[in-house]
């Protein structure tokens, strides 16, 4: 017997709260055993320099950037090839490596993505070889084609950053002082959203990205659902897409507002918000500007487009004050997914930058990367 939507839902969302506790095994947020923000940035630091030490001279001037190098925010989620006008990322793809070199390069997503989070990570990097396959032999498709990028100096106590990236997956995240951690862009993608054939049949990566979605419209009465509806034309990608900045004043228009939801309907769409946040380890969370799992959603707005069933082309969005999540299920009969948690003012860590260097930084001060 096939286990119904809600129950499902019910199912990701305990998953979603218990991923709250670390890799470490030690419960998350504040509790006695948990690693610190700092102590995370100490981990994040050894990775990346692990990483770096395997490599040759000519691998670390492919992977290491100024930390006030344009790329860093040049962030992108489809194949190289359909990127402009180089066709090609910057950094050193996993391809490239050594066996041990993998290893260590795969280890510093590890350091900041939740249990949860890794595995979607690798699950997404995984299906490019079902791709590949199943298109063929084509070329653009390659588990192996992820790339590491690391921008200014790793260091426990310094400002730095690095991405992890690849078709359907960017990670990016900043570390100010060793202190502060900004984690979006974010975005994970799938295709297909359920794989339909083969060994892996039934494979589903971004469940909770989805079904909870689709868990909280169908609770919608009629008014509410005049008002969660965008109109015009269905909205068939996210707006964003990889622009550097996401503009608050582009998604304000429409929607449900929190307020307008009874009680349930509040705590589903805390809980979907949350998967979002949820993809990163709880200490660095605690670390970033929302200091956790969203606990309180005032503020929120919900916005939605297409259908309400699974396998009809779908798109939401979250508005916040401070963030913005997008989801998009349109491609290959609506079967492959886009779901993107940005931040209006803190993309690539702006807003604690901006901070950071009003305090006085400068890059004369010991591991301090330059304005």
């Amino acid at each position: 017997m096939k286990k119904s939507l809600a129950a499902i839902c019910l199912a990701i969302s305990c998953l979603v709260f218990a991923g709250t506790r670390s890799t470490w095994g030690h419960p998350g947020h504040g509790t006695a055993g948990a690693k610190s923000a700092p102590q995370v940035a100490e981990l994040m630091a050894t990775a990346a320099n692990r990483l770096l030490m395997s490599l040759t001279e000519e691998q670390r001037k492919q992977v290491v950037f100024e930390f006030g190098d344009e790329e860093r925010e040049d962030f992108h989620f489809v194949p190289d090839k359909f990127i402009k006008p180089e066709a090609a990322r910057k950094g050193l793809t996993i391809e490239q490596m050594q066996p041990n070199q993998k290893n260590l390069a795969k280890a510093l997503p590890a350091t900041a993505l939740s249990n949860r989070g890794f595995l979607e990570a690798m699950s997404i990097m995984s299906l490019e070889q079902f791709l590949f396959e199943l298109e063929k032999g084509n070329e653009i498709r390659n588990p192996q084609r992820y790339y590491v990028s690391i921008f200014g100096t790793p260091s426990a106590t310094g400002t730095w950053g690095w991405r992890f990236e690849g078709h359907h997956l960017s990670v990016n995240v900043t570390i100010i002082e060793g202190k502060k951690f900004s984690v979006t862009p974010s975005f994970f993608g799938t295709n297909p959203a359920i794989i339909q054939e083969g060994p892996m049949k039934g494979t589903e990566v971004l469940v909770g990205e989805e079904r909870m979605a689709l868990d909280l419209v169908k609770t919608l009465t009629a008014e509410q659902m005049k008002k969660v509806m965008i109109p015009g034309k269905n909205v068939d990608e996210v707006i964003t897409s990889d622009d550097r900045t996401a503009k608050r004043e582009t998604f304000e228009q429409h929607g449900l507002v929190y307020e307008d939801l009874t009680a349930e309907q509040q705590q589903k769409l805390v809980s979907l918000v949350n998967v979002y946040l949820g993809r990163f380890q709880p200490e660095i969370l605690q670390g970033t500007k929302y200091k956790g799992l969203l606990e309180d959603g005032k503020g929120l707005r919900f916005a939605w487009s297409g259908g309400t069933e699974l396998g009809q082309q779908h798109y939401y969005r979250i508005v916040s004050p401070e963030f913005l999540i997008e989801f998009a299920n349109s491609q290959n009969n609506h079967n492959h997914i886009h779901a993107v948690l940005r931040d209006f003012k803190g993309d690539f860590g702006r807003d604690f930058l901006a901070e950071h260097y009003k305090e006085g930084h400068t890059a004369n001060n010991a591991h301090d990367p330059k304005p």
